[in-house]
Order: C-alpha cells, then sequence, then structure tokens
C-alpha cells in the first residue's frame, strides 16, 4: 500500500472492513477475527478514530510480538500480513486481514464477527450459522434425528412431484424416494431435516401461530398452524384471507364483478413464503402474524442470514442468501418462489397499487419482523371501498362461503364448516350469530337432530 491509498482510505474513514487505532491491544485482535469471520479487512495502528495519523513507536521485536500473541489466542490461529509506512515523518502499521475459509475463527473461546464499523459477539445460534455457511451447506442438509423413510408420505412427495415437473424448472423421473435422492433431500437412506419438514407423515411442532387483533392486548380468533411446510404455507394464507375486508366493484355491461381485497395477495402470499422458507428452525419460537385492522405484522425467529443487511433489502439488486438451502430449492423447483432474490422488488410492485400502503421490515428481538398496512388518516378509492365504506360496499366472503355449505348440507355442524373453511369454531359460531341477526339464517331442532334454514 503507497501513501496515497493510505490517504484515501483515511479519508473515508472507519467502516466494515476499517478500523484505526492508537496501539496494538486485545481490542486489536477482536477486530481481527471479527474480519477473518466476514469479509476480511485492514486493520491502521497510528490513526486516531478521527483519521489524525499519530503514528506508532516500533522495537525490532514489536512486530513479531504481536504475530505470536494474535497466533496463541485464536482458533485457529490467525496469520495476518503486516506492512510499514512512513507518512508525515511518522509510523502507520496496516494489519492486512484475509477472509477466514472455514469459519468461525475464535478469540479466547468467544466469537466476533464485523457489523457495520464495530465487533459483535456472536450468540450460540449464530456460530453455528457461520460454520455452516462458510462450507456451503446448512442445517436442513442434515440428516433429521432418527428418522426413517417410512416416517414420510408418499403421497406428499407424489403430489410434490408432480408440482416440480408442472412447473417445468427441473423434470423428476422414477420412484418417490429416488426422486428425494436426487435433490438430496434423503441422503445415505435417511431423510434429512428439509424432508422431514416438507413430507412428513406426523406434524413436527414447527408452529405458525396466526391471530386476528383488535388492540394488542384483545384477540378477535386465533389459530396455531403445523403440518408440512407447503401445507402450512396454504393453510396461513387461507386464515389470513378469511379476516381480510373485500370490495366488489360492478363493472361493463355485462356486470362482471371484480374482488378488490384490502391487501394485495400476491403480496401477502410472498411475505409468508418468505418467512417459513427463511425461518430458523433451531429456534424453538414460533412464527408470529398479528392481522390488525389496518396492519398485519409478521414474526419468524432467526435474523437475516449471512453478509444480507436491511439496507440491502430496500433496493432492487441485492445478492439472495438462504439459512435453509434444500428448503428453499424445493419451492423454487415448484415455481412457489423465485430464487434470486426478486422477492422484494415484487412486493414492492403490488402494493404500489396501493397508494397509502407501507411496506417495514427490521431485525427485532432475535428474529426479523415485516410490517404492512396503511397510514393513519389517509384515504383513497381502494381504502375508502375496503375499509371505510365497508356497510355498503364491503361483503363478508365468509358468511357467503358458510351458506353454500349450508345449502349442501342443512345438517352441517359448526366444527365440520369451520374444518371446511379452515378458521377456528369460535369464529364461525360468531359469523352464524352475525347472520341470525341479519335475518338470513335460523336454526331448527337442537344441536343433534335439528338442521340449518336460510331465509330467503
Amino acid at each position: 500500500m503507497n501513501k496515497k491509498e493510505l490517504l484515501h482510505i483515511i479519508s473515508q474513514g472507519e467502516n466494515e472492513q476499517v478500523e484505526f487505532k492508537l496501539n496494538f491491544n486485545k481490542k486489536i485482535i477482536e477486530t481481527i477475527v471479527s474480519f477473518s469471520n466476514k469479509k476480511g479487512g485492514k486493520l491502521f495502528l497510528g490513526i486516531a478514530d478521527t483519521g489524525k495519523i499519530t503514528g506508532i513507536e516500533l522495537s525490532k521485536e514489536s512486530i513479531q510480538n504481536w504475530q505470536n500473541e494474535i497466533k496463541t489466542k485464536t482458533e485457529p490461529a490467525v496469520f495476518p500480513d503486516f506492512e510499514e509506512i512512513i507518512i508525515e515523518n511518522k509510523t502507520v502499521i496496516v494489519i492486512l486481514v484475509p477472509e477466514f475459509p472455514v469459519k468461525p475463527v475464535s478469540l479466547q473461546g468467544r466469537y466476533y464477527i464485523r457489523k457495520k464499523n464495530s465487533n459483535h459477539l456472536l450468540a450460540l445460534n449464530e456460530i453455528n450459522d457461520v460454520y455452516l455457511q462458510s462450507i456451503q451447506t446448512s442445517w436442513d442438509s442434515y440428516p433429521y434425528a432418527d428418522a426413517k423413510n417410512t416416517d414420510l408420505d408418499e403421497t406428499k412427495i407424489l403430489s410434490f412431484i408432480e408440482k416440480v415437473n408442472s412447473s417445468g424448472r427441473f423434470k423428476l423421473n422414477g420412484k418417490p424416494l429416488e426422486c428425494l435422492k436426487k435433490l438430496r433431500l434423503i441422503k445415505n437412506n435417511t431423510p434429512t431435516n428439509a424432508a422431514m419438514l416438507l413430507f412428513s407423515k406426523e406434524e413436527l411442532f414447527y408452529n405458525i401461530h396466526i391471530g386476528r387483533f383488535k388492540t394488542q392486548s384483545h384477540i378477535i380468533d386465533d389459530k396455531m398452524v403445523r403440518g408440512t411446510l407447503f401445507e402450512a404455507v396454504e393453510n396461513t394464507i387461507k386464515f389470513i384471507i378469511s379476516h381480510l375486508k373485500v370490495a366488489f366493484e360492478i363493472t361493463g355491461k355485462s356486470v362482471q364483478r371484480t374482488e378488490i381485497f384490502e391487501y394485495p395477495l400476491s403480496a401477502i402470499r410472498e411475505l409468508v413464503l418468505n418467512a417459513i422458507i427463511h425461518r430458523d428452525y433451531k429456534s424453538p419460537t414460533d412464527i408470529q402474524i398479528k392481522i390488525f385492522d389496518k396492519e398485519i405484522t409478521i414474526f419468524n425467529p432467526g435474523g437475516l442470514f449471512g453478509n444480507l443487511t436491511i439496507e440491502d433489502l430496500k433496493t432492487d439488486n441485492y445478492q439472495a442468501q438462504s439459512r435453509n438451502k434444500l428448503i428453499t430449492e424445493a419451492f423454487y423447483l415448484t415455481k412457489d418462489i423465485e430464487k434470486y432474490g426478486s422477492g422484494y422488488r415484487r412486493v414492492r410492485e403490488q402494493i404500489a397499487k396501493y397508494p397509502t400502503m407501507y411496506f417495514n421490515f427490521e431485525e427485532n428481538s432475535g428474529g426479523y419482523l415485516v410490517k404492512i398496512g396503511y397510514e393513519k388518516q389517509k384515504t383513497n378509492k381502494v381504502t375508502d371501498k375496503v375499509t371505510d365504506n365497508v356497510t355498503d360496499n364491503v361483503t363478508d366472503k365468509r358468511s357467503e362461503l358458510i351458506l353454500n355449505l349450508i345449502r349442501k348440507n342443512e345438517k352441517i355442524s359448526t366444527t365440520e364448516i369451520a374444518r371446511e373453511l379452515n378458521v377456528t369454531k369460535r369464529t364461525i359460531l360468531r359469523d352464524i350469530e352475525k347472520l341470525k341477526g341479519q335475518n338470513k339464517l335460523k336454526r331448527s331442532g337442537n344441536n343433534k337432530t335439528g338442521y340449518w334454514k336460510i331465509i330467503k
């Protein structure tokens, strides 16, 4: 490095790959470890945080002693390069730290990683993620504990194969288990974590907890979604849609009726898929979805993975990174997602059609939180139809579905209706009371031998 390059770096200040220090100390080794566990970096000794060149005094053994201290205190041992530069008659030492090939590196049993211009102490689950990423693998590719191929549901596998083949992105031929082996979902004749999450016969208790809230403490309806991941996506979206308002726009001479939902359904689906595919399945925390009057929040355990940042997600050209590589691959092959980080761009395109809608996201409490909703005290044609003129313009779609089920079977139970519509029994009881109050429905006889009667 020459003087011109050094002065240019000093003018730019500290960042994710540059740090200034006055002298060598233990904090220097912490930064070396942080750089090693990220993209590498450069440490400058003899420069203040402000960028002022102070210089550093050296003995003949200084650099050798520093190298030995770094070697003995890091595991695996790190060997950075040292350069000596004379500028303004002062000595500056540049420590060049490459990215370590197999991470993470520790400083006396503690692991650090570089985030922006500071060092971040890694938690236990983060240490594991850094290791898996460095060896180009992921948790979902490891064998599921004590699992056998007989634990997989062949019907679910066949449905997956059919969907993959019809998507045109890949062609699967052969018996179900052979197809899973081709996709590395079965290794050494044992189902991987991904295979069990996608095709298990039994529920694995990775929950999605969804609630309809009036306020933060007032819950109107809630549901715990379980099952394989493909099932979880569909059941989650069904529940969300059942709690969305919908307006009907009548157009054309032929009187065509168009449904206008208060949220773009394709954006909601994209966000649900993102939460289910990219959550940290090592965490015991549930995915949590809250539906408010004018906002939906989605929280999934596990922060952003790899080098991805919130700032990256605000652009349309970020490099996608996946915590669960095999699960991501499965949803890509079925054409449920695009693999290359275009999901948020599509969400932004969809919500642009709803002028007062916002889309925010952040890392929060060891996880990732998305918020989509309407700005307060603002209206437009869509929100007027969907939220303000509910009495005149909005039809409760679920009530129509209840009446349709009763038309087919006048003795259908509320439990069966709830199961058909994938909502809780409490929700159906509330809707039925509403229909009774509107003089659209009544009950004849008792609960066991009676029947429903639709009032025309």
